[in-house]
């Protein structure tokens, strides 16, 4: 084994642009939990490999995940809705996105996730779940009626004890294959925490 692993991955971790950067400092300063370089890299690199055109965010935040699930998506048609139940964190977000060239085709609307899922139809090739964790297991029914056979659905913190239920409800469902990984995240808030992807059956 690699001596000091944690150390080796901190000289690993994916370049970003001057915008990201600031993002993340603004993140550190105003303890803003983002999802950082690490888990940004592998958001985009699911996005582009799948190719996915239509993306449905759960927590917008400041917009940095926006940023790199935008930049993954490659379709000309592409179209990705963030949701954001704070209105301020909302239109930070926006002039986020603006500013990193990506706003086109993007939507972030305020509310509550599951009012706003509860009134979507459309099926989406991907989805990024990063909300309050005691609400994922009442999430998890309108991400398996909205994402198409074959879509994905990444689920962030679910080291957290919130997301114990969530984690045994997809594990123990039918309705989706799913890979649980507790990981090493520089960058992340907190570095050490879990995520899930699941493939929808």
């Amino acid at each position: 084994m690699i001596e000091d692993p944690e150390g080796y991955f901190r000289g690993l971790i994916p370049p970003r642009d001057d915008l990201l950067l600031e993002l993340e400092k603004e993140a550190e300063r105003e303890t803003i939990k983002i999802v950082g370089p690490v888990m940004g890299e592998l958001l985009f690199i699911l996005v582009r490999a799948g190719k996915a055109a239509r993306i449905l965010e759960l927590g917008t935040a400041i917009a940095y995940s926006t940023i790199y699930l935008a930049r993954g998506c490659q379709s000309p048609e592409g179209r990705l809705i963030s949701i954001e139940h704070d209105p301020a964190m909302a239109d930070r977000a926006r002039r986020n996105l603006e500013k990193a060239g990506v706003q086109a085709g993007i939507e972030v609307r305020v509310g509550e996730a599951r009012d706003l899922m509860a009134a979507m139809g459309e099926p989406f090739d991907f989805i990024f779940m990063d909300i309050d964790k005691e609400s994922y297991t009442t999430i998890l029914p309108h991400c398996a009626r909205l994402l198409k056979v074959g879509g994905l659905l990444v689920t962030d913190n679910v080291a957290f004890t919130a997301s114990k239920e969530f984690n045994l409800e997809i594990f123990q469902s039918k309705d989706w294959r799913v890979l649980h990984l507790l990981s090493f995240l520089p960058g992340h808030s907190p570095e050490r925490d879990g995520w899930s992807i699941a493939l929808r059956l």
